[in-house]
């Protein structure tokens, strides 16, 4: 194994306190976050308690996204809402980021995708297109798998070459990255430049350590949340299966890997096995875990976030 191919990086474990300012800004987003996760539990997994919840995220895109010097171009992908995230200054038109935004596959919209791409487009510099694939539990799997390709197909229809993408997701949207990047190679189509995966959700199964051991300090998502969106989206399906969990895939010949996690949260062991996988295939990697963060914090309104996101720059940049 070519050990010059592997990259694994753990970023600030010694513990930093928040600044003040930084505090007065993160904890209303935070606990508002926090609600609108604990909107879905078992007892509450019904249309009109979703609804709620994802007319929240949407609100929570609008409000924090940091749109400041980039355009927002909405159009429809025959029924699929789609939307463009350009920065105004020049830009590389040739390349492009597919954004799969999170949500546990039954919540998250166009609204709630401008925080993350907003973000990527303004570190990269490329253009950013996110889509919004159908939710369980009115539309289960494979309808977001089946969203996906649509949006890779549109890219290529569109001029651009597979090794022009990089495909980025957090959370469910990291799990339906490497789901889609499993199928492509599986069809013998030619996989993304890179993927960038921010707390990656890739074991449905929950056999990783931290599902225990990290719950009571995870600010933002709980057990009763995770199964309940699993359970709403897979009805039933085998959970091993790599469509649904593509930690347990064939990670052979996969493109190069920038994982990001915090040391508080309950997928931290998605995350960590995740690069395992891929360092057992000979995948070039990189897995940083930020300390005392928690789970897809590059979207809250501070420090660390941002130099997460600068990360994710510098790893571009040596991968192209």
């Amino acid at each position: 194994m070519d050990q010059d191919k592997i990259h694994i990086k753990l970023q600030g474990l010694a513990p930093k306190p928040r600044t003040a300012a930084e505090t007065q800004r993160l904890d209303p987003f935070l606990r508002a976050l926090r609600a609108i996760h604990s909107a879905a539990t078992p007892e509450t997994m019904n249309l009109e308690d979703l609804e709620k919840q994802r007319k929240g995220q949407q609100l929570l895109g609008r409000l924090v996204a940091p749109m400041a010097g980039m355009s927002w171009e909405p159009f429809s992908l025959e029924d699929m809402p789609c939307a463009w995230v350009r920065p105004h200054r020049g830009h590389d038109r040739r390349r492009a980021v597919l954004y799969c935004h999170g949500g546990g596959y039954t919540s998250g919209n166009l609204g709630y995708s401008r925080i993350l791409a907003s973000k990527l487009s303004n570190v990269t510099g490329w253009q950013v297109l996110s889509f919004e694939y159908r939710l369980a539990p009115e539309h289960p799997y494979p309808a977001a798998v089946e969203d996906a390709m649509k949006a890779w197909d549109y890219l290529m229809y569109q001029g651009y070459g597979a090794r022009d993408v990089v495909v980025a997701g957090d959370s469910a949207g990291g799990n339906l990255a490497l789901v889609l990047t499993h199928l492509l190679k599986k069809a013998g189509r030619r996989l993304p430049r890179a993927l960038i995966l921010l707390s990656p959700w890739t074991d449905m199964t929950a056999s990783g350590k931290s599902y225990q051991e990290r719950e009571a300090i995870d600010p933002v998502l709980t057990l009763n949340y995770i199964y309940a969106v699993r359970d709403a989206y897979a009805r039933g399906q085998d959970l091993s299966d790599p469509c649904l969990s593509p930690l347990f895939g064939d990670f052979t010949d996969f493109p190069p890997t920038l994982i990001q996690a915090g040391t508080n949260e309950i997928l931290l062991s998605d995350s960590v096995r995740l690069r395992d996988r891929l360092i057992q295939a000979a995948v070039p990697c990189r897995l940083e875990v930020w300390s005392d963060l928690w789970h897809v914090f590059q979207m809250f309104p501070m420090k660390k976030a941002n130099e997460a996101m600068e990360s994710i720059g510098r790893f571009l940049l040596e991968t192209l």
